[in-house]
């Protein structure tokens, strides 16, 4: 079963193609489920499907159970374990429990809150999604939910009456520098779940035969990061050593909400970058979100040593800041 991440997207489509839609939401997992909370699956009226909450285990029973819904025009919530015969029967015998909330668009969720959600991702705006599971009611919150925002991490709230699905935009790397670590760090980066650009005017350096089938953007870093968009879901790597590069890339991370800044370099090097960008008018306590020599001391040897410790750090920021 494939991973499908727009489920929202292609719910409001079908129903605004008057198909019928209904979003199924993994709301709950214990022990080896197959997918985790937040997973989702689309079903049309007509039977049509995409995405997965099982990865293929019990997707068959929750089509059922979702044409059946958005024929009674109500919410559902099922639950599929090893001890539950109907799970045995359609293949949920991993040795998890899972529980998959049912929601007709229209009916119960509502067109504008799926629209307005849609909206959200398509800014790459953070947003949660609740639902009261008690009243029904459904609304996009913006705020409030800040641990669950750096883990990504949907789940229950209010003892369990209040549901929380956590839509945060797909992470983005931005690397100036097209050299050997880089070379290491972008595949490592794509395994880790990050959308790669490699920033280099130098076109010996951002090749494609250096980098292929990756996005290269050859304009100077200071214009690169302006049109890429460096926003909180967006690390920013500085790997060049040439302050003509790094420098201008710099001082546009440090004003924008990347939730990572690191550079390269020794500590004498990094001393010596920020006395130039202390002189550029950047402030101490700004200067202190960049991480620099970049990397965890792991005591990394070599360009892809090195690129693990980057993305390790990059992880650890991500997850429990800086």
């Amino acid at each position: 079963m494939d991973v499908f991440e727009n489920a929202p997207e292609q719910a409001l489509a079908w129903h605004d193609a008057g198909r019928g839609a209904v979003l199924a939401t993994v709301v709950e997992t214990w022990g080896s489920a197959p997918r985790r909370m937040g997973a989702q699956l689309v079903i049309a009226g007509d039977g049509e499907m995409q995405g997965s909450v099982s990865g293929g285990c019990v997707e068959g029973a929750v089509v059922l159970e979702a044409t059946d819904a958005l024929e009674a025009g109500e919410q559902r919530l099922l639950e599929y374990g090893v001890s539950d015969g109907d799970a045995f029967a359609v293949g949920l015998a991993c040795g998890g429990t899972i529980r998959i909330l049912v929601e007709p668009v229209g009916d119960v969720l509502p067109a504008e809150v799926l629209r307005d959600l849609t909206a959200s991702r398509a800014a790459r705006e953070p947003v949660a999604y609740e639902v009261n599971l008690t009243t029904g009611a459904r609304q996009l919150v913006r705020e409030g939910y800040a641990d669950r925002f750096a883990m990504d991490r949907s789940g229950f709230e209010a003892e369990g009456a209040l549901f929380i699905g956590i839509h945060n935009p797909p992470l983005r790397l931005v690397i100036v520098g097209a050299v050997h670590i880089a070379q290491a760090l972008v595949p490592m980066a794509r395994i880790a779940g990050y959308d790669p650009y490699i920033v280099d005017p130098r076109a010996a350096f951002g090749s494609e035969a250096r980098f292929p089938g990756e996005r290269i953007v050859s304009e100077w870093p200071d214009e690169a990061l302006e049109e890429i968009g460096v926003d909180s879901r967006t690390a920013v790597v500085l790997l060049t050593h040439d302050p003509k590069l790094d420098d201008p890339a710099l001082l546009i991370a440090l004003r924008s909400r990347a939730f990572y800044i690191g550079a390269l370099g020794s500590k004498r090097t990094h001393a010596a970058r920020l006395n130039r960008l202390e002189e550029a008018g950047m402030t101490p306590k700004a200067l202190e979100r960049i991480h620099g020599p970049i990397g965890l001391d792991i005591g990394a040897s070599g360009p892809p040593e090195i690129a693990v410790a980057i993305l390790s750090e990059m992880t650890r920021v991500l997850r429990r800041g800086s």
